[in-house]
């Protein structure tokens, strides 16, 4: 006679090992990357900060680029999410005071440029950072979005270009460091874009 339970209780826990898993190397690179910079990041010393074999991280992520880009998206997510405020002007102050609290930080700052720099001397790296760069456009253009809907901004407005002038300075100032990234001027400058996209001569 069978002994088999006609009702088995679903087994979870190797899922969630797995989950707890994954997240513990997204958490593991982002902290290395922020310590000791992409070009001292290993997969070895990834595996060993989070606690789990090398294969495992590579059966989830084939390369460094993928990982690394990977751990900075799930962090950037976390600490920059999307706003909805009910105004493109309240949500771009949002945005940007959130996003401008990076030059408040010298370490995410430093992780920040070196992934930019990386990304002009690796072809293999700049298609993950790009990747990653898109998804955050693609959130602000969301927010330019629900503006057209809301009529906020003229029906003829150019999303691309004016993605470009909420990141320009960011990435300028991040760069070049001729002015502070100061999280008390978003106000100021959401506002200035939006004198910019609803101007009429």
């Amino acid at each position: 006679m069978s002994t088999t339970p006609q009702n088995p209780s679903p087994r979870t826990g190797g899922r969630l090992r797995n989950e707890d898993a994954h997240h513990s190397v997204l958490e593991a690179t982002a902290a290395l990357l922020v310590e000791n910079g992409y070009g001292a990041l290993t997969i070895e010393g990834v595996a060993k900060r989070a606690n789990v074999a090398k294969s495992t991280v590579y059966r989830w992520w084939k390369s460094k680029p993928a990982l690394v880009m990977d751990a900075y998206a799930h962090e950037t997510a976390t600490r920059v999410p999307e706003p909805d405020t009910g105004t493109l002007e309240g949500d771009l102050t949002a945005f940007l005071t959130d996003l401008y609290r990076i030059g408040h930080d010298p370490v995410r700052a430093k992780a920040l440029t070196g992934l930019m720099a990386e990304a002009q001397l690796d072809p293999a790296f700049a298609e993950a950072f790009r990747a990653w760069a898109r998804t955050r456009r693609e959130l602000v253009a969301g927010l330019l979005t629900r503006a057209l809907a809301r009529q906020e901004i003229p029906p003829t407005t150019d999303l691309t270009h004016a993605t470009d002038l909420v990141f320009g300075p960011f990435w300028y100032r991040l760069l070049v460091e001729h002015a502070p990234l100061d999280p008390t001027q978003a106000q100021a400058h959401a506002a200035t874009v939006l004198h910019g996209l609803t101007h009429r001569p």
